[in-house]
């Protein structure tokens, strides 16, 4: 600011202007110290200022290089974060391209297709600490009507296909669709994100709170491209859940490209509608994983009174570790039908948060339903649903009726 000064008019009496002089003095070594403190003040003010901006433009830096190193943003949607000229992914791309004989510039531009996805980063978080597992809580989840009525109609329309599946693979046709039941709701669960958002998300982005897993990630998304190429695909079309599963079935883009069968003949693998594929898939993947035709799945049993030698059976999960006679030695009560089984069983505990536990004991068809998920709540789910289906189907006419 700029300040003008006026000219004074001159004094008609010197001893006026001595006592003017006078009282000046006397005004200005009272206000001084005022004065001086004022601007004192307006001197530091602009310092202190451009001090308090320099720190919040070094915050804001900082914040521009985190965004920058979790992704670039689309110049045509600002609104929308991408993946498309990152380093780490464009490396990514040209990797993928050599090792899968990919085109690359095709990968490039279904990888600058991506979005991240906060809320694929945050449903990946584990659930709060401390709550309970609840077995009949879970299963009462899946094993209530309209879920069975769903499955009893999938059944009836899609008999053909299942009774194939288990003469080809050995997999009863409750199994598969129990395994269906609990993945989609017979497709009415299947996931809405898309699925190279969601990949890319935790390929690139995983988020920090937990183990990392973005090295799987990196491999399902590298799957998924490829899966993509063979379909004649474009990457962004596909929804899945938000951890880039797939289709009725919730297969992840490795087991398509593993395990899905062509049940149908017709060139191409579909798990999105429902039909044989689907049937043929699920089956082919519990027999690849060494599902044994006309065995057992669990047995239900009593625990051990003692709490050493149960948490000692408990410790080995759900690996098929012990014979018979070494849980009866151990204080497991077993039916007549386990203790005449010969193949190794697993301890399995299953809590039901304040109420005592349940216990069964899996055979080897139980640790093949666990892994396409690995969970007994899961594999006991699916064993449950599918044993359940199986008495609605066996009363055709009220099937019928419950499917309507």
């Amino acid at each position: 600011m700029t300040l003008s000064h006026e000219p004074r008019p001159p004094s008609t009496s010197s001893s006026r202007s001595r006592a003017i002089a006078a009282i000046l003095g006397l005004v200005l070594a009272i206000a001084g110290p005022a004065v001086a403190a004022q601007d004192t003040a307006s001197a530091t003010a602009p310092a202190a200022s451009a001090a308090k901006h320099a720190a919040k433009a070094k915050v804001a830096a900082k914040k521009k290089k985190k965004a920058k190193a979790i992704a670039v943003r689309d110049d045509d949607a600002p609104d929308s974060v991408v993946y498309g000229r990152r380093d780490d992914v464009l490396a990514f791309a040209a990797q993928v391209a050599e090792d899968r004989g990919l085109d690359r510039a095709w990968v490039e531009d279904q990888l600058a297709k991506a979005r991240y996805q906060p809320g694929v980063a945050k449903a990946i978080m584990p659930g709060p600490p401390g709550t309970a597992k609840n077995w009949a809580a879970y299963r009462a989840r899946f094993i209530e009507p309209r879920r069975l009525a769903a499955g009893v109609q999938w059944w009836q329309a899609h008999a053909a296909a299942l009774d194939e599946a288990q003469r080809r693979y050995g997999v009863p046709p409750e199994l598969v669709a129990g395994v269906v039941g609990v993945e989609s709701f017979y497709g009415r669960m299947t996931g809405n994100y898309r699925v190279l958002d969601s990949l890319a998300t935790l390929a690139f982005d995983f988020p920090q709170g937990r183990s990392d897993r973005s090295a799987f990630y990196r491999s399902e998304l590298r799957a998924y491209l490829v899966w993509c190429a063979l379909e004649g695909r474009e990457a962004d079309t596909a929804r899945g859940s938000f951890a880039g599963a797939i289709g009725w079935p919730q297969f992840m883009p490795s087991s398509l490209l593993r395990y899905a069968v062509d049940f149908d003949h017709d060139g191409h693998v579909d798990l999105s509608a429902g039909g044989d594929d689907v049937i043929g898939s699920v089956a082919g993947y519990l027999a690849m994983f060494g599902w044994q035709r006309d065995q057992p799945i669990y047995f239900p049993v009593q625990p051990p009174a003692d709490p050493e030698a149960r948490a000692r059976l408990v410790a080995a999960d759900i690996v098929p570790t012990f014979t018979a006679a070494q849980l009866i030695e151990a204080g497991v009560q077993l039916p007549d039908a386990a203790r005449d089984y010969t193949g190794p069983l697993a301890f399995i505990e299953l809590q039901n948060g304040d109420a005592p536990a349940s216990y069964v004991a899996g055979t080897r068809n139980f640790y093949v339903v666990t892994r396409y998920n690995w969970s007994a709540y899961y594999a006991m789910a699916v064993v449950d649903l599918a044993a359940a289906l199986k008495r609605e189907m066996a009363l055709a006419p009220a099937a019928r009726v419950l499917a309507d």
